[in-house]
């Protein structure tokens, strides 16, 4: 069984953390806007002390930036793992150029890499596969989805070619 560290103990998640986010934020935005003059520091950060006190002292306010900083981080790594494999893909170290058309089917896959990725993460891809797929209608369904690409991408072939030997 997994100890428990400080980190996750109850009074350091639901005090100490967001005492500390909303004295630093608070405090950052009394020296940006000089709201109290200037020179001001131990008046903004006594104000800042007192609203972090205050703000730790009611449970919602404290979910709510506890929730929002969860998304926060998890949208962030997100992001992150998102534009690190685009970089890999478009990025043009050493001036290697790859086509268009390949940037543009990798950056494609890598944006729907990304989407199983996250679904993955979460936990929902069953619930989304079973939506999708498992459905009295989903047969139906993509058996016309398939065939409306089908055609798109004759008709993109047919007018492509008609554009080029009509130069």
């Amino acid at each position: 069984m997994a100890e428990e560290t400080i980190f996750q103990h109850w009074i350091f998640s639901k005090f100490i953390l967001p005492f500390a986010l909303i004295v630093a934020l608070v405090y950052a935005v009394l020296e940006k806007t000089k709201l109290l003059g200037e020179d001001k520091h131990q008046l903004n950060a006594i104000i800042a002390f007192v609203i972090g006190l205050l703000f730790t002292g009611f449970v919602y306010p404290t979910l709510v930036i506890q929730n929002m900083i969860l998304f926060l981080t998890v949208a962030l790594v997100i992001l992150f793992v998102i534009l690190l494999l685009w970089g890999f893909i478009f990025g043009d170290k050493d001036k290697f150029e790859m086509a268009s058309w390949m940037k543009w089917i990798l950056g494609v896959g890598v944006g729907i890499a990304s989407v199983f990725a996250i679904l993955w993460a979460t936990g929902i891809h069953d619930k989304v596969i079973g939506y999708l797929f498992q459905q009295s209608w989903s047969n139906v369904f993509w058996t016309n989805f398939l065939f409306v690409i089908v055609i798109a991408v004759a008709l993109a072939l047919v007018l492509k070619n008609k554009a080029g030997a009509g130069k």
